[in-house]
């Protein structure tokens, strides 16, 4: 194939990834097309509708004001940052996932988040405190806990937004409604990809292509096939549109599979929510305060210890749990004492809730549920809570349960205040783990474990890092980490051919 490059680096898809690697070569003197399938009010992939939280390291308030230097003299002092080591994210990350994820990958991840977030930053990414999730204030000052301390300005489309108008002052083109079919590729070397727009089918010819097109989580046929059985049930958090394009497309061309293709990041998600995401609510039918009371399924019963760690590091499991119940829905459950420390994706409109004064009152309201043994549970749920060990919400403050089937390791309160608040939720899946393998350099690697020439992978898509867990906000630092890399070694591999 011998046609005339149309541009030196295509770029499949638009979102925080994507992006990152369509800067990163643009800055080292790439003609970067970038193609969205999605139309332009959609576009931005899953990265539009997340909170835009980010784990980073970070060794004390210096750094953090590197990132965010608008942060006020009043933040400063009414707030403790503390520090986010990479130790400590290189423990999140094997804890998490029971020590699986890819040593190479990882130690990329972490040890690049600094310096890419200041990158990001250089380009015009605002970042702020990520104080309405993850800071309690205590004796007057804010504490921030989980290792989770920052979030784009203006969450997940605020990033979109700034990445666009990144995109845009840098001389990138954005083809929206253009869905990459397949790739092109001669004697094993990819040249580009033939894309659909408005019905017509052609060719982009690239000396370097990078495939950020998300995972496969809002295609159910692949969800079932995969995730398993009952997994085509389970409701979309984001975009309709990562449907796994990406990943096809480079597995018919011989690239290695990789990672935890049986699992997923999946959350509480209203039960009453769309079958996608919707852009006018965004993250706001997540429901990430179990913790801090109970969760009962149709049979009335508690079924996983709500308080064993942080939300940070049960949450993206958790959605599974749901799932796997009667019915896969279930109700969390607090009262009078705990309302105040809600988040504030419990005060939407579009909620699943029931209120009552009495317990008897709430549990009649819950749809699907037995109320008669749910109050049983309850009860004795309330008599095994250990009242005399104090309640910290900053900490894992061992405010357990004893002599339950179902113990609560932290943060137990009595059900007994009213009002009593439940709030449905069923599963909602963010993004699949199991993806293309990729070496350090976001090069994709064929089934001899061999790099593809002119190919390259970032963020969702990509498989490795991520096994039955995820510690929150390393989705877009990973994406940013390995679309800068992918960019960077797509423009240079472009300028040798």
């Amino acid at each position: 194939m011998t046609s005339i490059p149309d541009c030196d680096v295509l770029v499949v898809g638009a979102g925080n990834a994507a992006f990152a690697a369509a800067l990163a070569a643009r800055e080292h003197g790439a003609k970067v097309i970038m193609l969205e399938c999605s139309p332009e009010a959609e576009a931005g992939g899953n990265s539009r509708f997340t909170a835009g939280a980010i784990r980073v390291v970070y060794d004390g308030v210096e750094d953090l004001k590197s990132f965010m230097p608008d942060l006020s003299e009043e933040e400063l002092a009414n707030t403790d940052f503390g520090s986010y080591t990479e130790d400590q994210f290189f423990d999140d990350m094997g804890r998490v996932t029971d020590y699986r994820t890819d040593p190479d990958l990882c130690e990329l991840l972490v040890r690049n988040s600094r310096s890419t977030l200041l990158w990001m930053r250089a380009k015009g990414i605002r970042f702020t405190p990520i104080y309405g999730r993850q800071a309690f204030k205590v004796n007057g000052k804010f504490k921030f806990w989980g290792g989770l301390t920052v979030e784009a300005w203006g969450g997940g489309p605020g990033l979109i937004e700034a990445w666009t108008t990144a995109a845009n002052s840098a001389g990138i083109e954005i083809r929206y409604d253009t869905r990459a079919l397949e790739l092109l590729h001669e004697d094993g070397t990819v040249l580009g990809a033939r894309v659909r727009n408005g019905g017509k089918t052609t060719t982009i010819i690239a000396r370097s292509t990078v495939l950020a097109s998300g995972g496969f989580e809002a295609n159910g046929e692949w969800r079932s096939r995969y995730l398993g059985p009952g997994w085509d049930l389970a409701k979309v958090r984001g975009s309709r549109y990562n449907v796994g394009d990406g990943i096809r497309m480079a597995l018919d061309i011989g690239a290695s599979a990789a990672g935890n293709w049986s699992g997923c990041h999946a959350v509480g998600w209203d039960r009453n929510a769309p079958e996608f995401g919707d852009l006018a609510v965004g993250d706001a039918f997540q429901k990430h305060s179990y913790p801090f009371g109970i969760m009962i399924n149709a049979r009335g019963e508690r079924f996983v210890d709500e308080g064993a760690d942080f939300r940070n590091y049960t949450y993206a499991k958790y959605g599974r749990v749901i799932l796997e119940q009667p019915g896969n829905f279930a109700y969390q459950v607090f009262d009078a004492k705990v309302l105040r420390l809600l988040r504030d994706e419990y005060r939407i409109k579009q909620v699943t809730k029931a209120v009552s004064d009495t317990l008897e009152g709430l549990l009649q309201q819950l749809d699907g549920v037995d109320a008669g043994r749910a109050l049983t549970h309850i009860r004795a749920y309330n008599a095994a809570v250990q009242t005399g060990t104090p309640f910290n919400p900053n900490v894992k403050d061992g405010r357990g349960t004893n002599g339950l089937t179902v113990l609560k390791s932290n943060w137990a309160n009595t059900i007994d205040t009213p009002p009593f608040h439940a709030y449905g939720v069923t599963c909602g899946v963010t993004f699949t783990f199991g993806g293309l393998r990729i070496d350090t350099g976001a090069r994709v690697l064929n089934t001899d474990y061999r790099p593809i020439p002119g190919l390259y992978a970032a963020g969702e898509l990509v498989g490795g890092l991520f096994y039955f867990n995820y510690p929150g906000g390393t989705g877009l630092m990973s994406g940013s980490v390995f679309g800068k890399i992918a960019g960077e070694h797509a423009a240079r591999e472009s300028q040798e051919t």
